[in-house]
């Protein structure tokens, strides 16, 4: 298995063309169903998010302050568990995008209709922009269960809008987004991997580690 400072240079190299073209190859246009958005079944959405993308979010002027750091943003559950009380407690990697009581992406919502829209689309998150591909590098993310297709190294997700004609810019452009995802997803691991530093046997609360070191729920550093 390849080291993930291996796997990096491998996404830095990683070739605009060729992604374009396997994106072409497969196909995709965004029908606005909202199922990438959506809670399934009994799981809440759950999509990554960077803490730089957070804060963008966050202090984004179209939101004029009204949002903070768990508005936006929640710890991984995987890793978490309950307490007796009902609280949740221990140590995690990663931040998805919050949810609201239904289990759906805090930004998402529909019209009368049923068409869904994300109403933070402008700053919306690299794995938001990057839905339903992936590339099949180790310490990249694998959003939404196992890939449907691939070309090369672009795997494909389920997707309602797969297979659809997408134009050579939109190829590209989710080709620039998608090789920027997978360079800052492995950058990311090989920060947390570095920062990381056990937070006890028993924290008594929940902390998250990410390229920025320990945090709180909240997204103050654990030491404040």
């Amino acid at each position: 298995m390849q080291s993930l400072e291996a796997e990096l240079e491998e996404a830095r190299a990683l070739d605009i063309d060729d992604l374009a073209d396997a994106i072409e190859s497969i196909g995709f246009e965004c029908t606005r169903c909202g199922a990438c958005c959506k809670g399934e079944d009994e799981d809440d959405h759950t999509a990554t998010v960077f803490p730089d993308e957070v804060r963008e979010l966050e202090e984004s002027d179209e939101y004029e302050g009204d949002y903070d750091w768990r508005d936006v943003a929640r710890p991984m559950p995987y890793g978490l568990s309950e307490t007796e009380a009902g609280d949740l407690e221990g140590e995690t990697f990663e931040w998805a995008l919050q949810t609201d009581d239904c289990g759906d992406c805090t930004f998402y919502e529909e019209d009368e209709s049923g068409t869904g829209a994300c109403v933070a689309h402008d700053d919306r998150p690299l794995i938001c922009r990057t839905y339903p591909f992936s590339v099949a590098l180790a310490g990249t993310s694998q959003p939404m269960g196992e890939a449907v297709d691939e070309e090369g190294v672009v795997r494909a997700h389920e997707c309602e809008g797969l297979g659809r004609d997408i134009s050579r810019a939109d190829a590209e452009e989710l080709a620039r987004a998608l090789k920027e995802r997978a360079v800052r997803e492995l950058e990311e691991a090989i920060a947390v991997r570095d920062e990381y530093a056990p937070a006890g046997p028993d924290p008594g609360e929940v902390v998250v580690h990410d390229s920025e070191g320990a945090k709180r729920i909240d997204g103050t550093p654990l030491e404040e």
